[in-house]
């Protein structure tokens, strides 16, 4: 599968079992919320697909490669957006990028060219000079998503990343990634616990005490019930 791939992933803290048994798969050009409370599992899985941890048991597949044994061929298509800003406030966002595209073994005009199709795909060229420590939190979070693009990756994770964001910039940060799936084919998991983020054509998976609870079109699974109301039911947890 070209998408994203988990099978009977497992993670433990110790005795705290964080995930037990986790197993989806995400078509390519398929947008995933992944909705759970907090502490549900879903930043621990983050974690495993990102290889930030190692996995105890289970095999992750990203773009058709198997994370654990050919890490950088899996890593080389995937683009993450952490929960907390990895910009270097310091750097502009042109800089923030530039820096990024040489780790990335990306120079000279192919960075330049790449870097301002992405700021422009993201409605962030006109500020590409600016200072990130000058951005609000909306227009930092832009730039985090065209920075994890310019490696032209085909999967593409973020974990609570409208965190601290006013209901307008998390409106603007939902529509970007959603369009980012159906113009660019981008196979998506969006990690969240805003149930207001998730929209009636997104395939949900609701995750909760490290178990999916539910997987399926979201209209489908709520049926005439309210999306918070539906995730109160499963979970006990406020949306």
């Amino acid at each position: 599968m070209s998408g994203l791939s988990v099978q009977s992933l497992c993670f433990t803290y110790g005795a705290k079992q964080a995930l037990d048994g986790v197993s989806f798969d995400v078509a390519p050009g398929e947008f995933c919320a992944l909705l759970g409370p907090n502490g549900a599992g879903k930043s621990t899985l983050m974690s495993l697909l990102t290889r930030l941890f190692t996995t105890q048991q289970g095999r992750i597949r990203g773009a058709g490669h198997d994370l654990a044994r050919t890490p950088r061929k899996a890593l080389a298509q995937i683009g993450v957006v952490f929960q907390q800003t990895t910009l270097d406030l310091d750097l502009s966002v042109y800089r923030n990028l530039s820096y990024f595209a040489a780790l990335h073994g990306i120079s000279g005009r192919e960075a330049h060219d790449r870097i301002m199709a992405a700021l422009e795909r993201l409605d962030m060229a006109d500020r590409a000079h600016e200072r990130a420590r000058d951005l609000n939190g909306g227009h930092r979070r832009r730039t985090e998503i065209a920075r994890c693009l310019i490696h032209r990756p085909s999967v593409l994770l973020l974990d609570e990343p409208t965190v601290g964001l006013d209901a307008a910039a998390r409106r603007a940060i939902t529509d970007h990634v959603h369009d980012l799936t159906s113009t660019e084919g981008l196979t998506v998991l969006w990690a969240t616990h805003l149930s207001d983020e998730v929209r009636d054509s997104d395939r949900l998976i609701v995750l909760h005490q490290g178990r999916i609870l539910a997987d399926g079109n979201c209209g489908a699974l709520r049926g005439p019930t309210p999306l918070p109301d539906y995730f109160l039911t499963l979970t006990g947890a406020s949306a």
